[in-house]
């Protein structure tokens, strides 16, 4: 797989199938678990930490699942959707570096919520700073600090994500 610096929606549907890194490796989930529209940036010897960094962007929509039944009359994006957008992109960041296994988010050592994901929202930006990458034989572990970005605003925080491959 050539890596690129940046991913359509079709691309990461790709990831989603099982095609962008190969049988057994590193997935997105399908919608409407998968929680962003494209990867607009991602990097390597970059971000915060210069071990990487990925950016990615949700366009807002009315009709987005989670509005009608969270909470009815009182639309916001639950916030361990964002949370798991979080946990997705570290773990495509771990396939798309080459490192071999199916994803599982590990755990998150803080998370802290400002704001909210309303309807009224045109977009959420999510930015991962990639810390610190752990490969033993058959498991590799990333470790993260993420944010999501409501239409610029920072509204949620998480520190230490932790995402492993397993072979």
């Amino acid at each position: 797989m050539k890596k690129k610096s940046s991913y359509s929606y079709e691309e990461i549907i790709s990831c989603g199938n099982g095609k962008l890194f190969g049988p057994g490796n590193a997935k997105l989930p399908l919608p409407p678990m998968l929680m962003f529209d494209r990867i607009s940036e991602i990097s390597e010897n970059t971000g915060n930490f210069k071990k990487g960094s990925v950016k990615a962007e949700l366009d807002i929509k009315d009709n987005l699942w989670f509005f009608e039944c969270h909470f009815k009359d009182d639309s916001v994006m639950p916030g361990c959707l964002g949370l798991d957008a979080m946990w997705q992109l570290v773990g495509f960041y771990l396939g798309w570096l080459g490192n071999p296994g199916k994803g599982r988010a590990l755990g998150v050592n803080a998370v802290k919520f400002t704001g909210e994901v309303l309807k009224n929202v045109k977009m959420a930006t999510y930015e991962i700073d990639m810390k610190k990458i752990l490969v033993k034989e058959n498991t590799t572990v990333g470790l993260a600090n993420g944010i999501l970005k409501a239409d610029g605003n920072k509204i949620y925080s998480a520190e230490n994500l932790k995402v492993g491959l397993f072979k």
